[in-house]
């Protein structure tokens, strides 16, 4: 029945000239060719597919055929199976390409890994050749097949480790590989386009007749251009940006490291500048006319991850100058590095922590002067190291957060390890960060006072205002001493140390003009909240063993305003054991420091 309703509306239209065919006529020929199809009729349809007197019929409507084709196509194993292949192979050839585009992209859309696997593998050579076959005006619908490609691969776990990525568990790589045979023409179109475009304005400027290239041909070219750009710049962001490629020593092929030196390879082949890409941030681009504005034409993410490819991995380092300073190369990454650090999924901040350690590693040590700290992006990006190193759920990434954190105090000079420190006891509102500064202004400290090595910031009257800054409590006496333990802790150790340290006679640092301040604002307030503190918890530590005693249970504990997690009364009651002991400690120290002060200055 269907393929006699086929047959029947391919004679009907053969008298007919294509714009005379009616929506019946297209939809009989749509419904009954999907019956034949799926019936098994495959060699009956390749039959009148290929009659040449029903190529007009076949260009118009022939890519209604698709969807059932690409299903058989799909499966491999129906009977039909070459017939199906010969029919679809046909279409590429005399179908229209536009309509072929469109049924082909319809086709691509799928949802399970392996599914999308299979139709990207299927599906991408064909497109490859109907997008030939638009000639120079393709470029908006290479864009569309593009965008829709990506947005397929995007559905695509990445592989997180060497074995997934050697197995291709999720396929991922072999889309990859997919996508870089399949945009290779177009590239290599772009990059003729471009040479013969730049040797036509060198023999013009030189004198020479040459042939005009009509607006239009140009207009085409820079829109194909373009649309390759979006491309690669899409790429560089997902999967690029989400997956971690490894090394030559680690995996000697890497499918997705090849895939990234594709991706980058056709920056430079498309005519743009690697270099020029990386360093945008300090490099003033020309205003480009057209298309896409300059944020959207390069985004920032993409950029950044252009930027890892370059610094961490050394794809395309041949093409960088070596004239660029390694400072300079740290002011351009910086931006970089603040927009990756600032986000919370995992990948990006490793490759934050990545790109920003291999771009401090190549300064010298000491030699960041203060003003950079005036830059943006020299504050923002040890706030954003502060979260990573406090609130990042994996060890690993807080472990290197902060080497990385240290690593970039050793670069600046002492001015600008002064005014950082400061900047960081002001702004970064936690304790453990509190304590880690307080900790690296000792050691500066301890640097000054060496024979010969004295400085004008980590002694006498600049030093003093730091000082200040470190011998405070918050909130004074009813500041919370187990939430700031880490900070003053650190804060007891350093003023140990310079009674220690500095003589009287000397009072290199000042602290012993300064000492009465501290004692009133920092010591004094200090015994009051410990001895308020040790109160507070000794009178819950006897309500929660009454309650024990009544009954042994689950219990709920409140200590000042806020309530602690539910716990047996035994895991309270060490819990509360713990705080005491943290308070005894913290006063054995103070009572040391005192007796300190006390005996140094009546000598």
């Amino acid at each position: 029945m269907a393929l006699d309703q086929f047959s029947d509306v391919v004679q009907r239209c053969q008298a007919l000239s294509a714009d005379k065919y009616s929506t019946e006529d297209h939809d009989v020929f749509m419904t009954a060719g999907h019956a034949c199809i799926k019936a098994g009729n495959g060699a009956q349809v390749l039959s009148i597919v290929l009659d040449d007197k029903n190529q007009d019929i076949v260009r118009c409507m022939g890519w209604n055929l698709l969807p059932p084709l690409v299903q058989v196509l799909l499966k491999k194993e129906d009977k039909n199976l070459h017939q199906c292949l010969a029919i679809f192979n046909h279409l590429l050839e005399v179908g229209r390409p536009k309509e072929l585009l469109i049924g082909l992209l319809e086709q691509l859309e799928q949802e399970e890994p392996v599914a999308i696997a299979e139709s990207l593998n299927l599906l991408l050579k064909p497109l490859q050749k109907v997008l030939l076959r638009l000639g120079s005006r393709k470029a908006s619908s290479l864009g569309m097949a593009l965008s829709s490609a990506l947005d397929q691969v995007a559905k695509l776990p990445v592989p997180h480790t060497k074995e997934q990525e050697e197995d291709d568990v999720f396929s991922l790589c072999r889309c990859c590989a997919d996508l870089t045979v399949f945009v290779r023409p177009f590239v290599q179109e772009a990059k003729e386009n471009s040479f013969l475009s730049n040797g036509e304005q060198n023999e013009s400027l030189s004198g020479k007749k040459t042939l005009a290239v009509p607006d239009g041909v140009l207009l085409d070219q820079e829109e194909l251009r373009v649309e390759l750009l979006k491309f690669c710049m899409s790429t560089l962001s997902r999967p690029l940006l989400e997956v971690q490629l490894r090394d030559s020593d680690t995996l000697a092929v890497s499918p997705l490291r090849n895939f990234a030196r594709e991706i980058v390879n056709n920056l430079n082949a498309v005519g743009e500048s690697v270099p020029g890409l990386v360093y945008q941030p300090l490099f003033k681009r020309k205003k480009v006319v057209g298309f896409l504005e300059e944020e959207v034409r390069y985004p920032k993410e993409s950029l950044a991850s252009l930027a890892h490819l370059v610094f961490v991995h050394h794809l395309a380092a041949d093409t960088f100058p070596c004239v660029f300073h390694p400072v300079f190369c740290l002011r351009c990454n910086m931006e970089h590095v603040s927009l990756l650090l600032s986000r919370t999924e995992e990948s990006r901040i490793q490759k934050g922590l990545e790109l920003y350690e291999k771009s401090l590693v190549r300064v010298e040590d000491g030699s960041l002067p203060a003003d950079l700290l005036e830059i943006k992006t020299f504050r923002t990006v040890p706030q954003s190291l502060t979260k990573v190193m406090t609130l990042c759920p994996r060890h690993d990434l807080r472990t290197k957060g902060l080497k990385v954190f240290q690593l970039s105090i050793n670069k600046f000079d002492v001015e600008a390890k002064y005014h950082f420190f400061k900047f960081m006891l002001k702004t970064s509102n936690h304790s453990g960060v509190e304590g880690y500064i307080i900790k690296n202004i000792r050691d500066q400290i301890d640097v000054a006072l060496g024979p010969g090595n004295g400085n004008s910031w980590f002694e006498g009257i600049h030093l003093l205002p730091l000082l200040r800054l470190v011998f405070s409590l918050p909130d004074g006496p009813e500041t919370d001493l187990l939430q700031y333990l880490d900070r003053v802790m650190e804060s007891l150790n350093l003023l140990r140390y310079l009674v220690i340290r500095d003589k009287v006679t000397e009072n290199k640092t000042g602290i012993w003009t300064e000492l009465y301040k501290i004692e009133d604002g920092f010591m004094k307030p200090l015994r009051v909240g410990i001895n308020m503190s040790r109160a507070h918890y000794k009178r819950e530590l006897s309500n929660t063993t009454e309650k024990k005693a009544k009954a042994a249970s689950v219990i709920s504990v409140s200590v000042g305003d806020e309530k602690l997690p539910n716990m047996s009364s035994e895991s309270q009651i060490q819990a509360l054991h713990s705080a005491l002991h943290t308070f005894d400690m913290m006063e054995s120290v103070l009572v040391r420091t005192e007796e300190l002060t006390h005996v140094k200055a009546e000598i």
